[in-house]
């Protein structure tokens, strides 16, 4: 298996499950030395949906790679100054990507769906975007101070189509969308240290979360509650067929840490399986994801053209400016 990390040192915030989990264990497999974050040590038993900093480095482990798992809650300072501290000592000064995935409140957001924003306790905000963006722009100077002094390294910022059109909630959608600034802006300044930024879009992903709510039957009420009347309802079971493993992300992050050219994609919004097409990766199990850019799949998606979406080739897709228009504010 190819080590194409190694000698890499890498940072994952929030990945004692989900998409962390998937990103540090490509990582690993990789040959980087994983950092991992997270608040939980070991397992709850208690806890139907799961999930460890142990059980993510025990994985990674098992694969042959190299990981330091820290206990750290992203929403206190001290634990985040020392988590680089840390990292910079025992790395001499070195961290070559960090991953700002870390988020909290995905229970909030159960518990609050299909509330306008005003019926919302005001703590939601501080719930959804403390953890969830604050953190990520506090970690991303952090690691910025050790990539300039080096003259390289790439952040990336785990983020969703959330930034784009409404999803969830007001603090969901306004804390995505900064997140791909947070990227643009950021990139801008840290081009002349050649340290790259960008904002990755994962696609439909089996997260623990996602698979515990289609087997409890909760999945469509919680991802269609808040939906304009005028919108469709999205068919989760159709979504979670089609939906890829938490890894792939890995993968896609793996091909942007060891891509010579990353300065090219610096300040940029990235799609995963755009991704996957331009690197030739695919899924653990083989599969390719389907694109939301794909005409086919936007059909898919809709009950009232799922008809059409079996004749209409997977070669035509909608240019990202087109994508970019349907969230035009002006």
């Amino acid at each position: 298996m190819s080590k194409s990390l190694s000698g890499k040192v890498c940072l994952v915030t929030g990945a004692t499950r989900g998409i962390g989990k998937g990103i540090a264990l490509q990582l690993g497999q990789a040959g980087a030395t994983a950092y991992i974050t997270g608040r939980t040590l070991t397992a709850d038993k208690d806890d139907p949906i799961g999930g460890s900093l142990t059980d993510t480095a025990n994985e990674i482990e098992k694969r042959g790679g190299t990981c330091i798992p820290v206990q750290c809650d992203h929403s206190k300072d001290s634990d985040i100054e020392a988590l680089f501290g840390r990292i910079s000592r025992e790395q001499d000064g070195r961290l070559d990507v960090l991953v700002n995935n870390a988020f909290n409140t995905t229970e909030g957001l159960k518990e609050n769906m299909g509330q306008p924003f005003w019926e919302q306790p005001i703590t939601m905000w501080d719930a959804v975007n403390n953890v969830g963006l604050r953190n990520h722009y506090m970690c991303s100077v952090h690691a910025a101070k050790l990539m300039t002094a080096r003259k390289k390294g790439l952040i990336v910022n785990i983020s969703s189509m959330g930034g784009l059109h409404y999803t969830f909630s007001v603090p969901y959608g306004v804390g995505k969308e900064a997140l791909d600034r947070m990227a643009v802006d950021c990139a801008i300044e840290l081009r002349a240290s050649n340290v790259a930024f960008v904002s990755l879009w994962p696609g439909a992903v089996r997260t623990e979360f996602f698979t515990h709510m289609v087997k409890t039957q909760t999945a469509d009420e919680f991802f269609n509650a808040g939906r304009a009347e005028n919108e469709p309802n999205l068919d989760c079971s159709l979504i979670y067929s089609i939906a890829l493993s938490t890894e792939y992300e890995g993968k896609a992050v793996v091909a942007l840490a060891t891509d010579s050219n990353i300065m090219k994609k610096s300040g940029k919004i990235l799609m995963t399986a755009d991704l996957g097409y331009e690197y030739g990766f695919k899924d653990i199990d083989g599969r390719e994801p389907m694109n939301i850019r794909q005409l086919s799949t936007l059909m898919q998606m809709n009950p009232k053209t799922r008809w059409l979406a079996n004749i209409v080739p997977n070669f035509i897709f909608l240019p990202k400016w087109m994508l970019a228009l349907s969230g035009n504010k002006f």
